[in-house]
Parts: C-alpha cells; sequence; structure tokens
C-alpha cells in the first residue's frame, strides 16, 4: 500500500510516520499553555486567547404571554404611572382654577327687557293662578266670571287675561295680543330658547287660548254666539260698581261682572280664529291640543263669515276698542288658518282681491301700514309676503301676493326717516298715530314688522329692496327697529325707561289697580281704593314689565296715575313689546324660522295658467 494517500482537492496527503499519539500531543500542549501563562497577557492577548468574560446573568419577568426584561418592565410601568398621575393633575387644575375664557356674553339690553316683559302677562292673569305665577302680590281673582249672570249660556269663564289698568276682559284685543304672541313664537323659537323664555311665553299663550275655549261652544261646528267681553267699564259717571267706577285689586272684587255676548261679530269671530290657528302651530308638537285649536279656528271663522256685522257696533266696547271693519280679520284670519290647516280655500280667500280692496290694501291713507289691534292688514300682508319669498305658489296667486309684497315694501319704506309718511318726536319717537295719546303699542308693532321683514329678506338671500328709484338694504329696516325700541327703553329726551323695572328710571305711577293698592290684609272696597288712585306716592307694588302708554308728541311724559293716557299699560301694547324685543334680541346670526310655519301646507305645484285664446285672423 502506498505511503501516499489522494487528496481529494487535487494534491497528495503525505501522513508522518513518526507521528505521536494523542497523549503525547495532549502534554505538549499543556506545556506550551504553562510556557505561555508564565508571563503576563496584554488586553489583547487575553481576549485573543481566553474569549468573552463571563456575563452576568439577566432577571426576566413573565408576562405570560411574552417574557421580558425585568428593568424594561420597571420602567414601562413607571412611565404609565407618572404619565397617568400628570394627567390626572393637569385635569384636576382645569376643572378646578375658574375660568375666564368662553363665558358665554352678557344678555344684551334687548333679552334683558323680553325677560321682564313677559311678566307683565302674569301679573293680568284672572282666575286661579298657577303656584309658578312669580308675581307676589296676585292671587286667585273672579272665580265667579259666568256663574255671577244669569243671562249667559257660558257658566266658566274663568281665567284668560285683564286687558290693562282695570279688570275687564276684552276678548278683541286680548285675542290679537295672543296671536302676537304667537307670531314671534313660530319666527323665533330659538331666540325664545336662548333667552330661557320659550317655556314661559308658551304657558302664556296657552293661559289665552284656554280662556278663549269657552268663551263659544268649541267642540261644535256651526255656532251663534260668542263672549265678547266679561266685566263693565261705564264712564257715564253712574255710581253702580264696576270695573271702572270702582278702584280695588282683582282679588277682591265682590261686585256682579256681567257677560257680554254677540250674534254678529266678524271681527272679533276671526280675530279669534286667528289667535287659535296661531296657537296652534306653537303646540303642533301637542296633537290633540292642536287639533283643538284648530277646529276653534275653523268654527268661529264660519261664523265670522256667516253672521256679518262689528262686534263693537251699539254696546260699550265702542268707548273702549272700537272696531273700524271686519275685512282686515277676514283676510289675517284666513291666511293664518291656510298656515294652520293647509287647505287652499283660506289661501284663496284670503288672496281675494274684493277681499283685500275692502281691507284698503290698494290705497294709502294716514294709516296705512300701521299694524294694531284694530287694523291687522299691514300684519297680513307681510304674512303674505312671507308664502311669495319662500314657497312661490305662483298661478293663480302670484299677482295678488306680488301686489302684498309691494305694498308691504312700500310701507316698510314709510317707516324710513328719509321719508315723511309720519313725523318724528325731536327725540326720534316715529308718531304713527299722528300725535294722537297712547303711541308706543304702534311703534312696537312696527319695530316687530320691520325687523321681520328684514329677516325675510335675509333668510330668502335678497339684500335689500327698492323706495321709489332708490335701494336699501335690509339691514336699514333692523336699525329703524333697534332706533325705537332703545327709545322705549330710555334713549330718549327724559332719560326715562318706559317699561317697567328696566333700567333705573322708568314710571313708578303705573295706572294699574293691583299695582296702587296694597296687598296688606285690608280690602278696600269699591271706594275705599280711590285714595290709592289718586295718592302721588308710588305704587306700593311694581308691575315689572309693563309698557306705558308712552309720552306725548312732545316727548313729554307726565309719571301720574290718574292720566292713563301717559302711564295706563295694555295687553295688545305689551304683546307687541314682547315680539320686537325677541326679534331684535340675542345672536344676529340666529334668524327666523323658515319651515315651521309651513308644517301644514301641502308641497306646492303651481297650476299652469290657461292657454291663450285662439287666434283669429
Amino acid at each position: 500500500m502506498s505511503m501516499y494517500g489522494r487528496d481529494p482537492w487535487g494534491g497528495s496527503l503525505e501522513i508522518a510516520a513518526d507521528s505521536a499519539t494523542d497523549d503525547d500531543r495532549s502534554r505538549n500542549l499543556q506545556d506550551y499553555d504553562r510556557a505561555a501563562l508564565s508571563r503576563p497577557l496584554d488586553e489583547t492577548q487575553q481576549s485573543w486567547l481566553l474569549g468573552p468574560g463571563e456575563q452576568k446573568k439577566k432577571k426576566y419577568v413573565d408576562l405570560g404571554c411574552i417574557i421580558v426584561s425585568r428593568k424594561i418592565f420597571v420602567w414601562t410601568v413607571g412611565t404609565i404611572l407618572a404619565a397617568g398621575f400628570l394627567a390626572g393633575f393637569v385635569t384636576l387644575i382645569v376643572k378646578t382654577v375658574p375660568r375666564h375664557h368662553h363665558r358665554p356674553p352678557p344678555p344684551d339690553n334687548y333679552t334683558l327687557a323680553l325677560n321682564k316683559a313677559l311678566m307683565f302677562f302674569n301679573a293680568q292673569r284672572s282666575g286661579k293662578l298657577p303656584k309658578h305665577n312669580n308675581v307676589s302680590w296676585r292671587g286667585n281673582s273672579c272665580l265667579n266670571d259666568g256663574k255671577s249672570d244669569s243671562s249667559t249660556l257660558f257658566k266658566d269663564l274663568t281665567g284668560g287675561y285683564y286687558d290693562a289698568g282695570d279688570a275687564i276682559k276684552f276678548n278683541f284685543p286680548q285675542s290679537f295680543a295672543m296671536t302676537m304672541l304667537s307670531w314671534s313664537v313660530i319666527e323665533y323659537s330659538a331666540k325664545y330658547e336662548a333667552a330661557g323664555e320659550l317655556n314661559h311665553v308658551k304657558d302664556i299663550i296657552k293661559w289665552g287660548t284656554d280662556y278663549f275655549l269657552k268663551t263659544f261652544n268649541s267642540t261644535a261646528d256651526t255656532i251663534d254666539r260668542i263672549v265678547a267681553q266679561v266685566g263693565k267699564g261705564d264712564t257715564t259717571g253712574g255710581s253702580d260698581p264696576n270695573d271702572h267706577y270702582c278702584w280695588m285689586r282683582p282679588e277682591d272684587i265682590d261686585y256682579d261682572r256681567p257677560v257680554t255676548e254677540c250674534h254678529s261679530c266678524s271681527d272679533l269671530a276671526a280675530e279669534m280664529a286667528a289667535a287659535l290657528a296661531s296657537a296652534s302651530i306653537v303646540f303642533k308638537d301637542n296633537k290633540v291640543y292642536s287639533q283643538k285649536l284648530v277646529h276653534g279656528a275653523k268654527t268661529l271663522f264660519k261664523f265670522s263669515r256667516d253672521q256679518r256685522g262689528r262686534y263693537s257696533s251699539g254696546n260699550e266696547a265702542a268707548i273702549f276698542y272700537n272696531s273700524t271693519s271686519y275685512w282686515d280679520e277676514f283676510v289675517w284670519g284666513a291666511t293664518w288658518l291656510y298656515y294652520a290647516t293647509g287647505n287652499s280655500s283660506y289661501l284663496q280667500l284670503a288672496t281675494t282681491p274684493g277681499l283685500a280692496k275692502h281691507a284698503g290694501a290698494f290705497w294709502g291713507g294716514p294709516y296705512y301700514g300701521v299694524l294694531s289691534w284694530d287694523n291687522k292688514l299691514a300684519g297680513a300682508q307681510v304674512l303674505l309676503s312671507r308664502l311669495r319669498l319662500f314657497l312661490s305658489p305662483g298661478y293663480p296667486y302670484e299677482e295678488i301676493l306680488t301686489t302684498f309684497h309691494n305694498q308691504t315694501s312700500i310701507f316698510m319704506c314709510s317707516f324710513l326717516p328719509y321719508y315723511t309718511s309720519f313725523n318724528r318726536t325731536r327725540g326720534g319717537m316715529i308718531q304713527l298715530n299722528h300725535g294722537a295719546p297712547q303711541p308706543l303699542q304702534y311703534v312696537v308693532n312696527a319695530a316687530f314688522l320691520a325687523t321681520l321683514f328684514s329677516d325675510y329678506m335675509k333668510a330668502a338671500d335678497t339684500p335689500g329692496w327698492y323706495c321709489g328709484p332708490h335701494f336699501y338694504s335690509a339691514d336699514v329696516l333692523r336699525e329703524f327697529a333697534q332706533t325705537q325700541m332703545n327709545y322705549i327703553l330710555g334713549k330718549n329726551p327724559r332719560k326715562m325707561s318706559y317699561v317697567v323695572g328696566f333700567g333705573n328710571h322708568y314710571p313708578k305711577r303705573v295706572h294699574h289697580r293691583g299695582a296702587s293698592v296694597p296687598k296688606n290684609k285690608v280690602k278696600y272696597n269699591c271706594k275705599g281704593g280711590w285714595k290709592w288712585r289718586d295718592t302721588s306716592k308710588p305704587n306700593p307694588n311694581t308691575i315689572v314689565g309693563a309698557m306705558v302708554a308712552g309720552p306725548d308728541r312732545h316727548d313729554g311724559f307726565h309719571d301720574v296715575r290718574t292720566n292713563y293716557n301717559y302711564t295706563e299699560p295694555t295687553l295688545a301694547g305689551n304683546a307687541g313689546l314682547v315680539a320686537a324685543l325677541v326679534a331684535l334680541s340675542g345672536d344676529t346670526s340666529m334668524t327666523i324660522d323658515k319651515n315651521t310655519i309651513f308644517s301644514a301646507v301641502p308641497p306646492m305645484f303651481p297650476t299652469p295658467p290657461p292657454p291663450p285664446a285662439p287666434w283669429k285672423p
């Protein structure tokens, strides 16, 4: 056998014949190791020969699903706890330290006055008062209304509101007041809510409508009479106890109060129909009550159309609240019934040219465009302009609605200082009743209509309107309303607020029985209260929110209790005040509610106009 093996890589592999055994080699290596270790090794050599040193064992934490280093685990948990503590500390600081930012802005003057103006209605309530009435000097009163008059069919006439400084319930101005309040809620419910007054004003309206439902047979479809008035205001100088001769708190009234019914009273019935119809929209979420109001409104309006006549013809109401015609109430009532029911027959009636002509829609006159408890034409025209602006029903209504819209634009022009339709006092109050007494009730209604029409234009993306050749921004109408309301709230030559309880300087001797007779456990009889009427001392009770009749044409005002032309407040006046204040109150970005008033109105598909007559050669 050859001593040379075959190298698998191509070369020869030599095996030494004298190779040492394994034991010899092991001994030789140990000798070499001892020789090498006999002298010190530097660091590098140690690393070469000895390899890495023995490392310290690590400690671990078994979390079940994963094993991690104890050091990492401790750091992680510590970091989480520290972060949690820091977050809690910061949260505690944020919660406890008073915040000076993001406070809601303080209420504006219009909102503050609104809160007070609504309180007047609480002071005027008749009947058994609710616990939350919040007028300390008022109590239950006139609980026998209806029962004490054997001649009437209506035996429960408790409730409702006293008209002014006396204790008479005049249903004509009272129903107008409720209509105005309902209209303001329908348009500005968000503003009422922002002022914290939405539930309050709805409660006020319901107190009125509950009473109206007692003044006729509200479950019937056809009626032949309604109640026009409860109480008597004899001004002939007689000495029989009545609501004008006597000066006593309503709570102390012990004389009989007659009930006045009417059998042909179109104006009153149509106005009451408007009150119930508009309130049915306010209470649309209460379906049972809303439908009750709608049914009553239909019944009243049918009666107004069937039994023609003025309610004040030939009775004492003519002295206090004489109605000049019923045509304006026909347009007004029909418009509200259309919005409440969606029944186009009411819209057809409201837009009948003959009806509008009788109501005075197409002529001027000294009181054109002046909304009041007597004449609702201006309000009806604004309501019907609303229909054209937002629903545009087209034929066959477009022509008459365009006319109403144009007429509305014209009387809005008359409110502006650039025109001379109405004079102004030196202090800036517009004289809508041409210098006659008790001007403020007309001023507040105009302020409401002007602000509302301005908001209509903005909601319809209309920048303004034309007065003849001149174009005016919608903002001009709001500015007009603001100047008039500011005048009422104290920006006038006398620096006096004509709303009781607002500001520091306001009337203290308001012509009002309940406010002027003290609640001192003494029952003053019919004549016994005269000493409180005639004294020059301020009223013992503050009738918060009452807007008095107002100054004269020279901005003069006499704070005298017996001069009702200066110091007497009324339901109708305060309703206009509330409507104007809520329209101007709060954030200007909150505008009208475009849709609620149309809740019952079906989608409108304009009828195409008739084809032209065939051509004849």
